[in-house]
């Protein structure tokens, strides 16, 4: 295929990141990180999800007690990405609460995630705590808590799902 060719094909298939509203915001955090087995993801696109200092923390519970677990950005694409890239891995929001007070935002968001293939049951189910802030220009991620079913947290609400594109 003619070189020209392909460099339309990629320009033409990548969007630019939406950071307009709070929704469009979490709904780029759930896209960047998903994606079929032996699909890089654009780490740069998830950088910019985030403000710099942002925190990623995961919290898994075991034997009663919790243990939260502080990553950078560059932590959680260091000690996450070569496996969700190699195994494949999909999440997706099935309901969220958001709450706002000015340029600060919250967002409870459940999801479900799959490893592999995107198909039948969820692997496992879990709730995101999203904390963003405005800068007058767009939403930033400032910091990202969740915990899932199967790390220990214990079933979530039941959900209505979201309709989604």
């Amino acid at each position: 295929m003619p070189t020209a060719i392909l460099a339309f094909l990629s320009v033409a298939s990548y969007s630019e990141p939406d950071f307009s509203t709070v929704e469009s915001t979490v709904n780029e955090l759930y896209a960047v990180i998903s994606g079929p087995a032996g699909q890089a993801r654009d780490w740069d696109r998830l950088r910019s999800v985030f403000a710099p200092g942002a925190r990623m923390v995961p919290v898994v519970v075991s034997g009663g007690s919790s243990r939260a677990i502080y990553w950078s950005v560059d932590d959680y694409i260091k000690n996450s990405g070569p496996y969700l890239e190699q195994t494949g891995f999909f999440e997706r929001e099935v309901k969220a609460t958001v709450q706002r007070y000015g340029p600060v935002a919250h967002v409870w968001s459940h999801y479900e995630c799959w490893m592999g293939k995107q198909e039948g049951e969820p692997y496992d189910r879990g709730v995101n705590s999203i904390q963003l802030s405005h800068d007058g220009q767009r939403w930033w991620v400032q910091a990202l808590s969740w915990s899932s079913e199967k790390s220990g947290a214990g079933p979530i609400p039941e959900t209505k799902k979201v309709a989604k594109a």
